[in-house]
């Protein structure tokens, strides 16, 4: 007498110590043999409290506290916490200091895809992409040392402005660095983009519906990796972003591989940006005049700008008194993973790997 064959689909844990999650990550996957049937993430390892803690600091204390609330673009979170400050209480910032948030953000942008580039690499196989991202990742890193003494959490906004002014080697090492980087891109294509098992791990995996995407509030490159072209840039200009000339990195198919190249796109347009703030850096003071225990009137505000991994917004409520009353922050990286269990099933997991790379999510910013 003959059985039927049967299967039983069972449970794997990814993570939470998993190279591949970029953090601290738990996703609970529900197997078929090889296919994943089901994906419920499982967060909160790297919560520390964020929002609290700033609203029992004064403004200027909360900077440094937003540099662990997205440390891969600390200069990002710095700013925006800043901005928001700055709309509440109607600071006008100088224009030299606009200029140089703006070199400084689109630097901490470029190395923040420069890890994008190795680390998804390596976490299909090929190691030596790793190596070239960080090593022009390396000249960002000298730049921001020369100016803030910081490598990774920079504490370089200020409410009204920046901390400290550019030394003066840092525009001849910063146009070099934009060159070398230009000229490197070329190597990174050559490296992935005719590989053969690049191609077959990222090429028609991970399909993310631009309905779907923007159900979730996904943004960033990997909203415009699914042709939508979003960018708060351009959409709702904050700085003086509405001055230069850039194209919107955009791409069609919505997979891993065109979420890959929007970075790249993306790299080419920031180093546009920074030749463009170069050219026009005007002389005069970097900070508006600013108390340290500066009281703004009682009120709300949301500002938001256009990070890495999409959308970076923090929102300030004021009593009138030197502490915020309430601080929500919000980061790109909650809804890419939220979205990830709605369009990641039915295929491999190691294809999960590959799709998860290609969200470049951050956990800090997933768990504040």
């Amino acid at each position: 007498m003959s059985t039927a064959l049967r299967t039983q689909e069972f449970e794997v844990n990814m993570g939470p110590h998993h190279p591949s999650t970029h953090g601290v990550c738990r996703l609970i996957l529900t197997m078929d043999g090889e296919k994943v049937v089901k994906i419920e993430p499982v967060i909160g390892y790297l919560h520390r409290a964020i929002e609290k803690i700033c609203e029992n600091r004064t403004y200027a204390q909360c900077i440094p506290i937003l540099d662990r609330f997205e440390y891969i673009t600390a200069m990002s979170a710095n700013y925006v916490f800043a901005l928001a400050a700055e709309r509440l209480a109607q600071i006008e910032v100088p224009e030299r200091a606009e200029y140089l948030r703006v070199i400084m953000l689109e630097l901490n942008r470029i190395a923040s895809h420069l890890i994008f580039y190795g680390v998804t690499a390596m976490d299909i196989g090929a190691v030596t992409p790793f190596l070239y991202g960080l090593r022009e990742r390396e000249m960002i890193m000298d730049l921001f040392e020369m100016t803030c003494g910081q490598r990774l959490t920079y504490n370089y906004m200020r409410i009204g402005g920046v901390s400290y002014d550019i030394p003066e080697p840092f525009i001849p090492k910063c146009r070099e660095t934009v060159r070398t980087i230009r000229a490197k891109l070329s190597d990174y294509e050559g490296l992935l983009n005719e590989n053969p098992i690049w191609l077959a791990r990222n090429k028609g995996v991970g399909y993310l519906p631009p309905d779907l995407a923007i159900a979730y509030g996904v943004s960033g490159p990997s909203l415009r990796a699914s042709g939508v072209a979003y960018d708060i840039r351009r959409a709702d200009p904050y700085s003086i972003y509405d001055r230069f000339d850039f194209n919107i990195a955009t791409r069609q198919n919505g997979d891993c591989y065109d979420r890959y190249l929007v970075r790249l796109d993306e790299i080419r347009e920031s180093l546009k940006i920074i030749e463009q703030a170069l050219d026009g850096l005007p002389e005069g003071p970097i900070r508006a005049k600013v108390s340290p225990n500066f009281k703004p009137p009682a009120g709300e505000v949301y500002a938001r700008i256009e990070n890495s991994r999409g959308e970076m917004g923090v929102y300030l409520q004021s009593n009138g008194e030197k502490k915020p009353l309430r601080v929500k922050c919000r980061g790109g990286s909650f809804n890419q993973l939220q979205v990830l269990p709605h369009f990641a099933t039915g295929g491999l997991i190691a294809d999960l790997v590959a799709i998860f790379a290609s969200l470049d999510i951050i956990l800090p910013e997933v768990d504040r």
